[in-house]
């Protein structure tokens, strides 16, 4: 009790500075400084450079308990001298960010300060809207409200697309705004984004899904869903190959 108490009077710089030496108890302490940053999400981040050591962390999380601060100092500290966190730090700070009214303040600031960069929706070889009102149309009876749609700023062959809920965004990939994209590969991309509308991620305790049952079942429903997957994957992988 006295050192959870002790957590409270602890100033961020004393936290970092323990936790730092308990972990390289043979390496000089730099000068540590910690920054609570108005960042869009729940983003932290650590550097060493010069004998300085910066931590900078989202403000949301400035009055976090004192044993989420402590655990977001295990992983940030194992994260710069490249060890494996502890599972048990790992599991507090997620558990954390799980919770109901965290989830909710997250949101809201990602409304308030993010911004969504993307290219219109009308690319050069595929529209993504008329692809959204044909999908929504044939799989979904035509129900879903469309949300903002748009090509990638940047050309991903990793993340093809994802949908973002606090801005109602979909974004997909520009490396398939391309000529040599099979159709049916595009389509599939839009529909796995548009079934995250569908149904959103369940948070649970110890962590969250992104990928359903219901979701899983629902996206093996797209016709030809073998060959589509296929066909994607070639695709993504001739044009690495074509990039080189």
């Amino acid at each position: 009790m006295l050192v959870q108490a002790a957590l409270f009077f602890e100033a961020p710089e004393q936290m970092y500075e323990r936790i730092l030496h308990g972990l390289t108890p043979r390496s000089p302490l730099p000068s540590i400084e910690v920054r609570f940053r108005p960042y869009a999400n729940a983003n932290s981040r650590i550097r060493l450079a010069a004998g300085h050591l910066l931590v900078e962390i989202s403000d949301l999380l400035e009055n976090a308990p004192a044993p989420v601060q402590e655990a977001l100092a295990h992983i940030l500290v194992a994260k710069l001298i490249r060890r494996r966190p502890d599972r048990n730090q790992m599991a507090v700070y997620r558990r954390y960010l799980n919770r109901a009214d965290v989830r909710s303040r997250l949101h809201e600031a990602r409304q308030e300060r993010g911004r969504k960069l993307l290219r219109a929706a009308k690319g050069r070889h595929f529209d993504l809207a008329a692809l959204f009102d044909e999908l929504n149309l044939t799989h979904f009876g035509g129900l879903m409200p469309p949300p903002r749609l748009g090509w990638s700023v940047r050309v991903s062959r990793t993340a093809l697309g994802h949908y973002d809920p606090s801005h109602n965004t979909i974004v997909v990939s520009s490396v398939l705004d391309s000529p040599d994209a099979p159709s049916i590969a595009v389509k599939f991309v839009l529909f796995h984004e548009m079934l995250h509308m569908r149904f959103p991620t369940e948070y649970r305790p110890m962590r969250r899904c992104v990928h359903t049952p219901e979701f899983k079942k629902a996206e093996r429903d797209f016709p030809q869903y073998k060959h589509a997957k296929a066909e994607l994957k070639r695709f993504v992988e001739e044009s690495a190959q074509k990039s080189r």
